[in-house]
């Protein structure tokens, strides 16, 4: 299996993300930066903490890839992974339509993390106000358990390769895709905030999606694939 592709479409997924990033993140972003002492709000210092809030968030997703790659492994031994891909093809056709502003079917399934953020939120509030760069990768790692339905679906799908290492690597992919939206600030997110709500923007990123959505499910395209890829193993043979 081809991994630049994967990775690319990991990378992909955080970006066309963006207008969802904004809508479940951006506010909490901002508290986040406020919670900073307001005299280490500025210049390196300011971004040193944002950047320790994101690289723990992105770590958090590794850890989940991880432990729902190591289940993917398991179902794919099981025989079970066309199940696994169906699911996932099935959640990316749903954030797509959700982009697309199209249907919201999708944030029902962020309830199935609601129950573990009730846990999680208490213990991320105590480490407020900010000073220290470990306190922000901490606060970070801890924000990354926040229920999303961008992150579910990517994580499913990521899952969907069988492999936990593989798993890990695809979403930490994609939360350096979600990192440009996240890490903008003051006019910047004004403009690309406009951007991402763009009727035109947000329909392009979800019709993309859900083409992948289509793609991801089993079907006659997947023999297809594997068919192309035996007879180029047999040519160079």
């Amino acid at each position: 299996m081809e991994l630049l592709p994967l990775f690319l479409t990991a990378l992909a997924l955080g970006l066309l993300g963006g207008g969802h990033c904004i809508g479940m993140c951006g506010g909490l972003m901002g508290a986040l930066t406020l919670a900073i002492p307001a005299e280490q709000r500025h210049g390196w210092t300011l971004w040193r903490v944002l950047l320790g809030y994101n690289l723990g968030r992105i770590a958090s997703y590794s850890v989940a890839g991880a432990l729902l790659g190591s289940l993917g492994w398991l179902l794919q031994d099981l025989g079970l992974g066309p199940v696994l891909r169906l699911i996932a093809g099935l959640l990316m056709i749903a954030m797509g339509l959700y982009l697309a502003n199209w249907w919201s079917g999708l944030t029902r399934i962020e309830h199935i993390g609601r129950g573990l953020w009730k846990h999680i939120e208490p213990r991320a509030r105590r480490l407020l106000p900010v000073t220290r760069l470990p306190q922000a990768v901490l606060l970070g790692s801890l924000w990354g358990w926040l229920p999303c339905g961008l992150v579910y679906s990517t994580l499913v799908w990521a899952s969907s390769q069988g492999e936990a290492g593989l798993s890990a690597a695809l979403m930490a992919t994609f939360g350096l895709g979600t990192l440009p939206t996240l890490l903008a600030t003051g006019l910047l997110a004004n403009r690309m905030m406009a951007l991402l709500r763009r009727r035109s923007v947000r329909i392009t990123a979800g019709v993309l999606i859900i083409l992948f959505g289509i793609w991801t499910i089993p079907g006659p395209h997947t023999a297809w694939i594997a068919g192309g890829h035996h007879s180029a193993t047999h040519s160079a043979h």
